[in-house]
């Protein structure tokens, strides 16, 4: 195949629309090692049927739905505009309130509203997790760490610096204490991440821009030939994620 046509290819992908955080456009193209602790379960573990609970970051709700909690006392958060009119069009007519939140520090809730806050990937400040908790309320959250890609970005991004390099468990654990928590249980984790073709990292890198910012197949082509080389020789390219896992009860 020429550059051309793998050109034209990428383009495609850099296009390819995104809605939740649904991954599945490249199901088998890419695959981890599988993160050593189950999110789902850990939530599970401490989510009770009467809980009020908050889902920060929602996505489209992929991830909530499959707690199977009841409706009525599910709420969700979410930035992203053409997520939250995902929710608002699949969420909302279950029962499940959907708001719109653009500022961490900045919940749409009254203090000692929940029971039970969960956070898989989105940004938060611990002091408006604690106001909106109940006393003895759990936070339970799965993050992206601040080494994540810090081996691929690179190798499309000139310069790339690590925006968030502090960004460890023991860092984030110590924060949590400093605003009122206790630290249940934690764990961190490196998981390798392979692609098996281009396409599917120019579709990755475009979602994640913050991890490859000012990425765009254009500007990065060169690149992206050089790692087509790779591909046809290893038949992989390969980059580490980096994985947080905090469980907190305020005080």
């Amino acid at each position: 195949m020429n550059l051309n046509e793998l050109k034209k290819i990428w383009k495609e992908e850099e296009a390819h629309a995104f809605k939740g955080w649904d991954f599945s456009h490249i199901h088998g193209r890419y695959e981890g090692e599988g993160i050593p602790w189950d999110y789902r379960s850990v939530v599970l573990s401490f989510l009770k049927d009467d809980d009020r609970l908050l889902d920060m970051g929602t996505g489209g709700g992929e991830f909530m739905l499959t707690l199977g909690h009841p409706y009525a006392s599910t709420y969700v958060t979410e930035a992203y505009l053409p997520n939250v009119e995902l929710c608002i069009k699949k969420l909302e007519p279950m029962g499940i309130i959907v708001k719109q939140v653009y500022e961490d520090d900045m919940l749409p809730f009254e203090y000692g509203f929940f029971d039970t806050v969960i956070n898989r990937h989105e940004s938060y400040d611990e002091s408006e997790v604690n106001r909106v908790l109940k006393k003895g309320g759990y936070f339970i959250t799965q993050q992206v760490g601040g080494k994540n890609n810090y081996d691929l970005s690179p190798r499309l991004i000139d310069d790339y610096r690590l925006q968030f390099p502090d960004y460890t468990l023991k860092n984030a654990a110590a924060m949590l204490e400093k605003h009122g928590f206790t630290i249940l249980g934690s764990e961190e984790s490196f998981i390798p991440v392979r692609f098996y073709d281009v396409g599917a990292l120019v579709y990755f890198a475009k979602i994640i821009q913050w991890e490859f910012p000012g990425f765009s197949v254009d500007a990065c082509f060169d690149k992206l030939c050089a790692l087509q080389d790779e591909i046809e020789t290893k038949g992989v390219i390969q980059g580490t994620e980096h994985r947080i896992l905090i469980v907190a009860q305020k005080l």
